[in-house]
């Protein structure tokens, strides 16, 4: 915000002093939260092969549905290594489909919790939008320090 007294136009005034860059980065504990958000929705997915084998006496564990979960889990797992990558918040969105959509194909029990790990990366995305927008308006902590 500019000041017509002063002449300054440094960033802008919350009330606290005026705002800089964050002295610690913010978008680092986002980055854990996702990761572990992965790695927790990894674990989930993969407890899912126990239940299809042993459900109606492993009926529904035929190969495809054991590669499927099996590969999805491992992608997971990975995935939770690269959060700093810009590409990070697609990757997981698109995990986090593979749990939902085809998850319902492998077993039903899959796709409900797809659908609930689907609520939790809709929290995530809130917070990350919610986190930008008080960065932009200088009302982080840390930019104040």
């Amino acid at each position: 915000m500019s000041n017509p007294e002063t002449g300054d136009t440094a960033g802008p005034n919350t009330g606290r002093g005026e705002a800089h860059a964050p002295s610690v980065d913010p978008w680092k504990g986002l980055r854990g939260i996702m990761a572990g958000t992965l790695f927790l929705e990894a674990i989930v997915i993969g407890l899912v092969l126990t239940v299809i084998a042993r459900l109606d006496d492993g009926a529904h564990f035929q190969a495809w549905k054991v590669w499927f979960v099996s590969v999805l889990a491992v992608a997971m797992i990975v995935a939770a290594g690269l959060q700093r990558r810009s590409w990070a918040i697609p990757m997981n969105v698109t995990l986090a489909a593979l749990a939902v959509i085809p998850g319902f194909f492998v077993h039903w029990s899959m796709g409900i919790c797809g659908l609930m790990f689907a609520a939790v990366w809709a929290y995530i995305l809130y917070l990350r939008f919610d986190l930008a927008r008080r960065m932009a308006g200088g009302f982080l902590p840390s930019q104040h320090d």
